[in-house]
C-alpha cells in the first residue's frame, strides 16, 4: 500500500502511465453500439465480455431467440449491443441487443433511401390500410399501404405473404422512426420499359380498331387496346354533343374505334378521340328545323331518359319528362331498347352550347286536348279510383289514359271531406263531373259532390233576416245542431246566437227534436256561408214591438227583459 501514499515515486508514476495508455485505447460511451464476446452461458442469460467495462453485461436468452440469433448463442461469438448505461443504480451495466439491431437496421434503410436502392423484405401481416413488411437483413418493420401493393386491384394477397421480394422505400420519418415502402413501384419500373416500346408504335392520326371500354372517370373514359395498353378519351372528345359523364354514351365491355390525337413519351400516355372520326354535325345543324318530326336512334338507356342519335356523332338526350303526356316518372327502359328508332320533335337547337333538345310526346297528339273536345267542363264521366293519398283521390277517366284529381272537399256537401275520403278505396267506380281542364299543365280536376243535388239550393229563394223553421238535431256546449225543414243539411247555431240575454243562451234548454223558428243572419251561397240565429229573431220581434207599442211593458218576466228600457229611449227620441 506504500505506493499509493507516495505518488511521486517511480512505481506510482509507471502505474499511472499504464492506466492512461489503456483507457485511451478503449472508447466507452453510453448510447453507442459496441460488440460483446460471449464468455458464459446459463439457462436464462448470456454473459458478455466487453473490454473497458468494469463488469460483464447480461443478455436474456429469450431476447436473442426472438431476434433470430439462436445460432449465435455460443461461447466466443460476438454480439452487437447498445450500451444504455455504464452503471445503473445497482452498479450493473445495461445493454440491449434488440435496440442495437433496430438502430443498425434503420441506418441501412436510410442508406438505401438516400441511394434510391430497393431493399429485400417480406409481407408478414395485414393491418388497417395496408400490410406490415419485415426487412429481411435487419428485421426492421415497415408499412406497405394498400395502394402500393400492386399496380392493379388485388382481392387476395395470400400468395404474397412471407415471400422474399423487393420493395422501394418511398418515405422515411427520421423523427418517429417510421418507414413506408412500395411494391407497386418495383413492378411498374419493370413494365415501364415494355410500355415505352408499345407507345413507340403509335403516332398522331392513327386509327385504333376495336378498343374495349375498360372504365370511367369524371373526366373521361379508359379504353384497352389489344390487352397491352390503356388509353384515355377525354370527356370533350367523346361526342360533339354535350356529355356530362362517359356512362351516358358508353357501356363497359363495348368496342369502339379511336383516333390517336396525342402521344406523350415522357409520361407514357396516349390520348384518343371518338368524335374526330366523324365530321362535326353542328357545322350543318341548319339542316334541322324546330318543331319538325325526325327519326332518332336509341343508343343508351338511363334511369332519367334515353340518349338518341339524330345522326352519327350528334347525340341528344330524350328526357323522361318528354316521353309521355299522361304517365309521370316513366322509365325509358320500359318503353324502348337500344337500337330502336323513335319519332321525336326537335324543341331546341343551341349552336353555341352545342345542344339539341328533343321530345317524343310532341310527336303524338296531346290527349288532354282530345279530352277537352270530348268532355268539356261540366261533363259527367265515369271513372275508376287508381290511387289515393291523405287528402285526395286520382280517378282514371273511362276509355282514356288520363287521371283526374279529386280533392276531398269535392266529395260531399254534407260531411267532413277527410272523413268521407276514408269511405273510398282503390278500384271503386264513381261518376264525377269535370270541373277544370289545364291542357298546358296536363291537369284535370273533377268533383263528386257536383254530381249530387246541392242542399244549399234550399236557400236560393231565401234572403237575409228571413224567418225559417228548423228542427233541433243535437246540442252540445258550443250550441245547437239544426236542420231546416225541406233541407237535408245540418247547420250549427252558435251559443252566442241562441238568445239576447246571456242567461237564456243555454243549449241545454233543448233536448232534440223540437221545432224552432230562426232568422237567416248571413247568406252567401257563392261562398257556401249560411249563418242562422235565434237571437236575431228576438231582435227582429223586439223592433216590431217597439214600432207597434209606445208604452212601457209591465214586468221583467217576458223574454224581452230589456223592452221597457228600449221603449223609454224611444219616447225620449220622439220629444
Amino acid at each position: 500500500m506504500e505506493i499509493y501514499k507516495d505518488l511521486t515515486n517511480s512505481a506510482s508514476k509507471e502505474f499511472e502511465q499504464l492506466l492512461n495508455n489503456q483507457l485511451s485505447k478503449i472508447q466507452i460511451e453510453e448510447g453507442k453500439i459496441i460488440e460483446g464476446k460471449i464468455n458464459k452461458i446459463t439457462e436464462k442469460f448470456v454473459f458478455l465480455f466487453v473490454e473497458g467495462l468494469k463488469s460483464e453485461p447480461v443478455l436474456d436468452i429469450n431476447e436473442l431467440k426472438s431476434m433470430g440469433l439462436s445460432e449465435k448463442i455460443k461461447l466466443g461469438e460476438k454480439i452487437p449491443v447498445l450500451l444504455e448505461k455504464i452503471e445503473d443504480k445497482n452498479g450493473e451495466v445495461l445493454v440491449s441487443a434488440s435496440k442495437a439491431q433496430k438502430i443498425k437496421g434503420w441506418d441501412k434503410l436510410v442508406e438505401a433511401y438516400e441511394k434510391n436502392e430497393p431493399i429485400m423484405g417480406k409481407i408478414t401481416s395485414k393491418c388497417k390500410g395496408g400490410c406490415i413488411v419485415e426487412h429481411i437483413e435487419t428485421g426492421s418493420l415497415m408499412f406497405l399501404p394498400g395502394s402500393q401493393i400492386s399496380d392493379k386491384p388485388l382481392k387476395d394477397i395470400s400468395h404474397l405473404m412471407n415471400e422474399p421480394q423487393k420493395f422501394a422505400l418511398i418515405k422515411l420519418d427520421k423523427v418517429r422512426g417510421n418507414a413506408c415502402v412500395s411494391r407497386r413501384e418495383i413492378i411498374s419500373s419493370f413494365k415501364k420499359e415494355d410500355k415505352a416500346k408499345i407507345i413507340d408504335k403509335f403516332k398522331v392520326g392513327d386509327i385504333i380498331k376495336g378498343a374495349e371500354v375498360k372504365g370511367y372517370s369524371n373526366f373521361g373514359c379508359f379504353f384497352n387496346v389489344n390487352g397491352e395498353l390503356d388509353v384515355l378519351v377525354h370527356l370533350q372528345e367523346i361526342s360533339y354533343s354535350r356529355v356530362n359523364h362517359p356512362d351516358e354514351v358508353f357501356n363497359i365491355g363495348e368496342k369502339h374505334d379511336l383516333k390517336v390525337i396525342s402521344v406523350d413519351k415522357e409520361k407514357l400516355q396516349v390520348g384518343c378521340s371518338v368524335k374526330q372520326l366523324s365530321p362535326d354535325p353542328f357545322e350543318h345543324i341548319e339542316n334541322y328545323e324546330l318543331n319538325k318530326l325526325y327519326k332518332v336512334k336509341v343508343v343508351k338507356l338511363m334511369d332519367f331518359g334515353a340518349f338518341c342519335e339524330l345522326e352519327p356523332g350528334l347525340t341528344t338526350l330524350l328526357h323522361s319528362s318528354e316521353l309521355s303526356w299522361t304517365k309521370k316518372n316513366i322509365s325509358a327502359k320500359k318503353m324502348f331498347k337500344v337500337g330502336d328508332e323513335v319519332d321525336c320533335v326537335i324543341t331546341e337547337i343551341d349552336k353555341e352550347k352545342r345542344r339539341v333538345a328533343i321530345s317524343h310526346r310532341l310527336s303524338q297528339e296531346n290527349p288532354f286536348d282530345t279530352f277537352e273536345k270530348k268532355y268539356p267542363v261540366g261533363s259527367i264521366v265515369e271513372g275508376q279510383i287508381v290511387s289515393k293519398n291523405e287528402y285526395s283521390l286520382f280517378v282514371n277517366i273511362e276509355n282514356t289514359e288520363i287521371d283526374g284529381f279529386l280533392h276531398c272537399n269535392d266529395l260531399t256537401y254534407l260531411n267532413n271531406g277527410e272523413e268521407e275520403l276514408a269511405k273510398y278505396k282503390k278500384g271503386d267506380k264513381i261518376n264525377v263531373k269535370v270541373l277544370e281542364i289545364k291542357s298546358s299543365e296536363q291537369k284535370i280536376r273533377v268533383g263528386l259532390r257536383q254530381t249530387q243535388e246541392d242542399p244549399l239550393d234550399f236557400f236560393k229563394d231565401k234572403e237575409k233576416n228571413q224567418i225559417i223553421t228548423v228542427k233541433v238535431v243535437n246540442t252540445d256546449n258550443k250550441g245547437l245542431i239544426v236542420r231546416p225543414e225541406g233541407c237535408n243539411m245540418d247547420f250549427q247555431i252558435k251559443k252566442s246566437e241562441i238568445a239576447i240575454n246571456a242567461s237564456d243562451a243555454r243549449p241545454s234548454r233543448w233536448t232534440g227534436g223540437e221545432k224552432v223558428d230562426v232568422a237567416i243572419k248571413d247568406l252567401q251561397i257563392d261562398k257556401r256561408k249560411i249563418v242562422l240565429s235565434i237571437k236575431l229573431l228576438e231582435e227582429l220581434d223586439r223592433d216590431i214591438a217597439l214600432k207597434t207599442y209606445g208604452s212601457e211593458a209591465s214586468g221583467k218576466n217576458l223574454p224581452f227583459s230589456s223592452l221597457s228600457e228600449d221603449i223609454k229611449k224611444k219616447e225620449k227620441e220622439k220629444k
